[in-house]
């Protein structure tokens, strides 16, 4: 496989299935932050985290990856490709269980930080929601199946909740948000 074509040189790239749009399409928007959530999270992967949590994060990108091939694909591709399922969101709810019956209550927003993995997590977190947002606003163009935007939502909501277990994990600090008066 080449990795340079020369095709995308006038400003287009090619859908599976063909097609060809500019590089500012939505539906490119779309599956290349997920591709950018994907290399946020293998960023999260490569810190000292335990082992499940690591095995959880090489599940998600491989769900990621899955995602950005359907979006990558115009509705007159022939290929077979791989699919997201409801127990690819119950998979996550799972998760986000699991970590909630150790950690304390949240009683405020916090802030973003208090340990680069922490703050990593956080822009990971962030970064979904986007890919979320612009999926969202794909849909209303294409017809999306609707797991990806449940996916993407829940995946954030995981993020969020990692971010507040390797707060722990970490011995940091979770800083709430108290606003001004």
């Amino acid at each position: 496989m080449k990795i340079y074509t020369k095709k995308g040189d006038t400003g287009t790239t090619g859908l599976i299935g063909g097609t060809r749009v500019p590089k500012h399409h939505i539906r490119i928007e779309s599956y290349g932050t997920i591709d950018e959530l994907n290399s946020y999270i293998g960023l999260i992967r490569d810190q000292e985290i335990d082992k499940e949590t690591e095995a959880t994060l090489i599940e998600i990108q491989d769900r990621l990856f899955t995602l950005g091939s359907l979006l990558a694909a115009d509705e007159n591709t022939k290929m077979v490709l791989p699919q997201v399922f409801n127990s690819d969101v119950e998979f996550l709810e799972k998760e986000i269980d699991k970590m909630d019956e150790e950690l304390e209550e949240m009683k405020s927003f916090v802030l973003p930080g208090g340990h680069t993995t922490v703050s990593y997590t956080h822009i990971a977190r962030c970064i979904c929601r986007r890919a979320e947002r612009l999926t969202v606003h794909l849909s209303e163009e294409f017809e999306i199946n609707v797991i990806i935007i449940q996916y993407l939502n829940r995946l954030s909501d995981y993020l969020f909740t990692l971010s507040r277990k390797l707060t722990t994990d970490l011995g940091a600090v979770e800083q709430p948000w108290v606003p001004r008066k």
